[in-house]
């Protein structure tokens, strides 16, 4: 069946490995008929900060109070142009995927400031006006899919359960398990490309023909079971109940089971601990 896919990317340089990508992620998703729609952020020259000109008319003059004027504005209808644009691409699409490169353990500021000014209040939280009642599993974009491409510089050993630099699952943590479940998007295992610094043609060309063969398994993978806020597991909420991943603390206790692994050719296989 045919589907919607928005492609989100930030890397100013189009010969980069992530422009590569992106470019094997429009040619395999319309291969197999379904149609993209891409942001260029770098190209489309993106406005990053979050400020009071995202606001064309205010609900409170003398205060700027961002989650009480971008719920004004997303729902009188008057958001600056570029926000409800990308707003639109989103709610057309039956999956996105995010490709960028990881910048000093996380997200370009040009991506973060793309979530910052499109995931409105009243849209990608403060869902119909409920506060806390639709999030983390369900709210405005459940039953979309989500999936990171990301671009590593150093080794997969630095990103390994005991590297130096952490788990790269836990590092996007607040990317995969925040940005996008939080709205209740369906959030695939991330597909890392390690080692991107000293990389070899050849690596290259196993990178893209890994992430090819990913994307044709876009609407099959199982996404990672992250626990959904509204299903049992947090009666208050906001705590996990204290028959729920007994004795255990941090990050890991919010996803129900081990993340599934990838083939070896994938490159970002990883589990929670």
């Amino acid at each position: 069946m045919k589907k919607k896919v928005l492609v989100v990317y930030a890397h100013p340089e189009p010969q980069s490995l992530t422009r590569q990508l992106v470019d094997v992620s429009v040619g395999t998703l319309q291969q197999h008929g379904h149609e993209v729609l891409q942001s260029d952020l770098y190209g489309m020259r993106w406005k990053a900060v979050f400020d009071g000109d995202d606001f064309p008319t205010r609900a409170d003059p003398e205060r700027l109070g961002f989650v009480t004027e971008s719920g004004h504005s997303y729902s009188s209808g008057e958001q600056a142009p570029d926000i409800a644009a990308e707003q639109q691409k989103v709610l057309a699409a039956d999956a996105v995927l995010f490709q960028f490169p990881l910048w000093w353990f996380g997200m370009p500021a040009i991506l973060k400031g793309w979530l910052d000014r499109v995931w409105a209040y009243g849209l990608a939280y403060g869902y119909k006006g409920a506060g806390n009642r639709y999030r983390y599993g369900d709210g405005a974009f459940k039953g979309k899919r989500a999936l990171l491409s990301v671009t590593v510089g150093g080794p997969a050993e630095d990103y390994s359960p005991r590297g130096i630099n952490g788990p790269l699952e836990q590092l996007l943590f607040p990317i995969t398990h925040g940005a996008l479940f939080f709205p209740g998007m369906d959030v695939l295992p991330t597909y890392a490309v390690y080692g991107t610094g000293r990389i070899t043609a050849e690596g290259v060309a196993a990178a893209k023909a890994a992430w090819s063969a990913r994307l044709e398994r876009l609407f099959e993978d199982a996404p990672i079971p992250f626990r959904p806020q509204n299903g049992g597991d947090y009666p208050d909420r906001h705590v996990l109940a204290h028959h729920v991943a007994v004795g255990q603390t941090g990050l890991a206790v919010h996803v129900a089971e081990a993340e599934p692994s990838l083939p070896p050719l994938e490159m970002g296989a990883g589990t929670w601990p």
